[in-house]
């Protein structure tokens, strides 16, 4: 064999094993770019319908969208490692912005109590007696016990009744629930935010129909 035959088979070789690299490097790569484009899963909550009897109220209610920190305005599920952080799940969403969820379950809640006149959002163009304005303060699940131990879920809400149309607070309460998990998958998490969402928002919905509207001449 000749000099140049030698070096053409040697620059072959060579050639292949380079080819033969990139293939597996691709390769690997397209395997990290398929985990990271992953769908998370979608979640939302129920609204309840266990709200205690009680006569008709006379009046009609607007009910805003709670405010929020930025850490629970988004669809992320939050979860706190501790008192002073805030991380969230990487492979579950809520199927809306947290605030906006719990708003319409609220307006859901009411209707399902069938003891008022009329109920909605802002943009119906609703002529409300009274308007509900809120702060959703905590939403998150709560590893007190480190990351390995089941979570606490906790939700705190703040709201206050404001008359229309003079714009005067007529009640303000807050609400402050939580719950201990037994298990630490994502399943049992949302079930328990599920329920104590349920505890609530039958807090808000009974105590807001126990109202009076000072304009009908009726005492708070």
């Amino acid at each position: 064999m000749t000099d140049r035959s030698v070096s053409l088979s040697r620059r072959r070789v060579l050639n292949t094993a380079v080819l033969g690299g990139s293939a597996v490097m691709l390769g690997a790569c397209g395997s990290l770019f398929k985990a990271a484009t992953t769908t998370p899963r979608l979640f939302t909550l129920t609204s309840t319908a266990d709200i205690s009897p009680g006569p008709i109220v006379g009046w009609q209610l607007v009910v805003e969208e709670p405010l929020a920190s930025r850490s629970i305005d988004t669809d992320f599920i939050a979860l706190m490692p501790s008192s002073t952080e805030v991380k969230y799940f990487e492979s579950a969403r809520w199927a809306e912005r947290a605030p906006r969820m719990v708003q319409t379950l609220l307006v859901e809640s009411f209707e399902n109590s069938r003891r008022i006149v009329a109920v909605g959002r802002q943009a119906v163009g609703l002529r409300a007696d009274f308007q509900l304005i809120s702060e959703l303060r905590e939403f998150q699940a709560e590893y007190r016990k480190g990351l390995k131990a089941p979570p606490v879920i906790r939700i705190r809400f703040s709201a206050k009744m404001i008359l229309q149309p003079q714009q005067i607070i007529v009640a303000a309460q807050n609400f402050d629930f939580e719950e201990q998990l037994i298990s630490n998958d994502i399943d049992s998490v949302i079930a328990g935010f599920d329920k104590v969402l349920d505890q609530t928002m039958r807090g808000v919905v009974e105590w807001a129909l126990a109202q009076r509207n000072p304009n009908e001449g009726k005492l708070l």
